[in-house]
């Protein structure tokens, strides 16, 4: 299949799209504790989506993860274990710090850890410096990282001015202390994701070999990957339960204390749910989207990143978290969008510039 950029920006943007969506669900889970409704999500994101669409959308599943070696295999699901430890504070991220600030923060760190090293690790970084289309995708690279540094600095200057109030309507549990320290933690985990997709190359190879679509060969290394995430997340959800005896939520639709209003549970299964499907989608597009990126593909993380940000930070004005900021911190949080966009094109064109016959 002939590799074609453009369109993969716009599969990168869908699944930013849908990363920066999937947490707006969760706002209308009732009267459950954050272990429960972060775990049901992901049974739905890290073992149901995957399975069905991998099922359905690839050839003879079973078949192809039987033929990978157990080393292939023991790898991906080790970086999704890892990946995991990113997931689960990512969460307690958005608790701290809220959409914005959380995820720039979040995804700056995944960002430069999660492009650079695959490339770095198989030796290709000196010919991406040495020619014109590498240049131009490290300096998209460049512009991400600006953007997104501007937007943690919309985001800190937004924290100075608002009132503890303010904060708390808003994020109730508003923490930046917490938040820095489990958001530096959740950056450098998170980005084990692109190892473990990387290391999935020869599941890759088997599934075509199947019979499987180039756009859907990703689908079959995101089954093992997820189910490495759901270990990490299903180990401490469990033990937050045992802690916090939260359990019986998932069967019950009274609370312990008496007298209040019933538990929504249906509901709370519903929206959970969708978070979880919602979540998935940015890694289906996210894998469609590295097909078609070319020689350089590793820098589909880079458009990942920005543009889960773009749509985190449209979905974090929708939901008032600026509320109460100056002018000067909005039209900062306006440039880092900007400079974003500006950085998916950049990458794009340089992508784009490796697939003439002249590149290089």
């Amino acid at each position: 299949m002939i590799a074609n950029p453009a369109l993969g920006v716009v599969f990168h943007w869908l699944g930013g799209l849908a990363s920066g969506s999937f947490y707006v669900p969760f706002r209308f889970v009732k009267k459950w504790s954050w272990e429960t409704y972060w775990l049901v999500g992901g049974v739905f994101s890290w073992i149901v989506v995957p399975w069905v669409l991998g099922s359905h959308m690839t050839s003879d599943l079973m078949a192809v993860l039987h033929e990978t070696s157990w080393n292939t295999l023991f790898w991906v699901y080790f970086f999704g274990i890892l990946w995991g430890f990113g997931g689960l504070t990512f969460g307690l991220t958005m608790r701290y710090l809220g959409m914005s600030l959380g995820m720039a923060m979040v995804l700056g760190y995944c960002a430069a850890f999660g492009t650079l090293m695959p490339p770095v690790f198989h030796g290709q970084f000196g010919h991406v410096l040495h020619t014109r289309s590498g240049q131009v995708i490290l300096a998209g690279i460049v512009v991400c990282m600006v953007g997104i540094a501007l937007a943690g600095l919309a985001g800190v200057s937004k924290e100075r001015e608002m009132s503890a109030e303010e904060k708390t309507a808003v994020i109730k549990e508003f923490s930046l202390k917490k938040g820095v320290l489990v958001a530096t933690f959740s950056g450098v985990m998170s980005a084990c994701m692109s190892y473990g997709l990387d290391a999935g190359a020869e599941i890759r190879q088997i599934t075509l070999r199947h019979g499987t679509s180039t756009l859907w060969q990703g689908l079959p290394i995101l089954v093992v990957v997820l189910a490495g995430g759901f270990t990490t997340n299903f180990v401490w959800c469990s033990i937050l339960h045992l802690r916090n005896r939260s359990g019986y939520e998932y069967f019950s639709s009274t609370l312990r204390d008496a007298g209040r209003s019933p538990v929504p549970l249906a509901a709370n299964y519903l929206f959970a749910a969708l978070a979880g499907t919602t979540w998935y989608f940015q890694f289906f597009f996210y894998t469609m989207g590295e097909t078609q990126m070319g020689a350089y593909k590793f820098s589909s993380w880079t458009l990942h990143m920005a543009s889960i940000i773009i749509f985190s930070s449209l979905w974090g004005i929708a939901l008032h978290e600026w509320r109460g900021a100056s002018l000067r911190t909005k039209s900062r949080l306006a440039l880092s969008l900007l400079v974003l966009v500006a950085s998916t094109m950049i990458v794009g064109y340089g992508n784009y510039l490796g697939t003439l016959p002249s590149a290089g």
